[in-house]
């Protein structure tokens, strides 16, 4: 009995000592959880009982504005744009992260290597986008990535001579703007002419180009026709146009056909000072030619932010952003796996090749699903890259469900009754992936 009746106080103060421990974590838990439901429970609800209202605000709809969201094209445009990152983006990282964990094993300098590839993650996303805004200019002399590829374009493929040259008028020469360039009249062997162009910058005349000069081409043989093309401009803007005058230049490097029933006969190519010649021709009638190959424009590269690679090219720069992240994850991981295990497959004599796929990814399998799904949620949520990136003309086939949201409710659409039907499907889709991250994250910590 008197045991009991010692019992009884000991059990008490147990029990109001778990209850002073309780009220001592509910005040320390409080100001988190009223942060919580001050940023995070009070917006859902609000949003989600704001979608059910129209664009003012006013009149009840109920569903009305998750029926617009698959009836609006551009809703539905962004939607599909969702499903590329979700299914493109992650996958690339995870792979990429995985390919350079295990590489950066076998460099000396590892750290460094990964410091490199992790900055990145130190730049906001609005620096980065204005970086590869930049970047996918499509003016070579702006963009660094047209930049390359037209010099990588123009090593293989020889550029036009005078893209900006055009004849002149009523001079002998007929034809549009950016050529072919034909003589108007015939002219047989032993004749010669003189082929006046202008819109040539000074600083666009080749540096060998030497003054012309009609005695270049003049008395050309019985058998062969001789010209000089010439920039028609004299300096101070003498001279007469249709004839070479003092101090006007040759352009060299052009190519000119002689024709002849409609077949090029002969084909040369014009002097440092613009003459050229056509030796051994057959006695007839000739139309002399410039090619539209003299007048192309210059290949300017790729369209980087046209609608066609638009979104790739923006996962392209979120992958910049990323890898770093999945890689120092995913090279963590790696680091845990036991290296008996390694060792004991290639004295087994496994390949690396055969180590890698066998025992590497399916040790690796846990955290490679981590990585995934953590890149998952932070692609569904998207914004600053494609709102950055993406030109105004073009923004509507780079627009994610995040973008669309926005300009439905603030960028110049003015219907927060649709925002907000549209934040709650956002919502809706990164739930399960945040709730399948945090049962896994339990499951590895028991």
């Amino acid at each position: 009995m008197a045991d009991t009746l010692t019992a009884r106080p000991a059990a008490d103060g147990r029990r109001r000592a778990q209850r002073r421990k309780r009220r001592l974590a509910v005040v320390f838990v409080l100001p988190a959880l009223l942060l919580l439901g001050a940023l995070v429970v009070y917006p859902v609800l609000f949003s989600f009982g704001r979608s059910l209202f129209d664009a003012d605000g006013d009149r009840f709809v109920g569903a009305a504005n998750y029926a617009a969201i698959v009836q609006d094209p551009a809703t539905l445009k962004a939607i599909r744009n969702s499903a590329v990152w979700v299914v493109v983006a992650p996958t690339l990282l995870t792979g990429l992260g995985l390919l350079l964990a295990v590489l950066t094993e076998k460099v000396r300098w590892a750290t460094a290597f990964k410091l490199v590839l992790f900055l990145p993650m130190a730049v906001s996303f609005l620096a980065a986008g204005i970086i590869f805004r930049l970047a996918y200019e499509q003016d070579p002399d702006r963009g660094v990535l047209n930049a390359a590829v037209v010099g990588v374009h123009d090593g293989f493929d020889d550029a036009a001579a005078y893209p900006t040259a055009r004849a002149r008028e009523g001079h002998g020469l007929t034809g549009a703007a950016g050529g072919p360039y034909s003589t108007g009249s015939t002219v047989r062997p032993g004749g010669s002419l003189s082929l006046g162009f202008i819109g040539v910058a000074p600083d666009a005349m080749p540096a060998d180009a030497k003054a012309a000069s009609d005695a270049a081409a003049a008395a050309p043989g019985t058998d062969a026709i001789g010209g000089v093309v010439y920039l028609d401009f004299a300096p101070g803007g003498a001279g007469t146009p249709g004839r070479v005058d003092p101090g006007e230049k040759g352009l060299p490097g052009m190519t000119v056909e002689a024709v002849r029933d409609g077949r090029v006969a002969a084909t040369a190519t014009t002097g440092e000072d613009g003459s050229f010649r056509f030796a051994g021709l057959a006695d007839g009638d000739y139309t002399v030619r410039l090619p539209a190959a003299n007048f192309d424009a210059p290949y300017q590269g790729v369209d980087w932010l046209g609608p066609a690679l638009v979104t790739p090219a923006i996962i392209g720069a979120y992958l910049w952003v990323w890898t770093g992240f999945a890689m120092v994850l995913i090279g963590a991981g790696l680091a845990a796996i036991p290296r008996d295990a390694l060792e004991a497959a290639r004295m087994d004599g496994a390949t690396e090749s055969q180590i890698f796929r066998k025992i590497t990814v399916p040790l690796l399998a846990p955290v490679l699903t981590v990585v995934f799904v953590t890149l998952v949620i932070n692609v569904m949520k998207v914004f600053d890259l494609v709102y950055i990136i993406a030109p105004g003309p073009v923004q509507e086939e780079a627009n994610v469900l995040a973008t669309r949201m926005w300009l439905v409710s603030f960028g110049g659409g003015d219907d927060q009754g649709l925002g907000s039907a549209i934040s709650m499907v956002l919502l809706l889709l990164v739930v399960p992936a945040m709730i399948f991250n945090v049962r896994r994250f339990r499951r590895s910590g028991a």
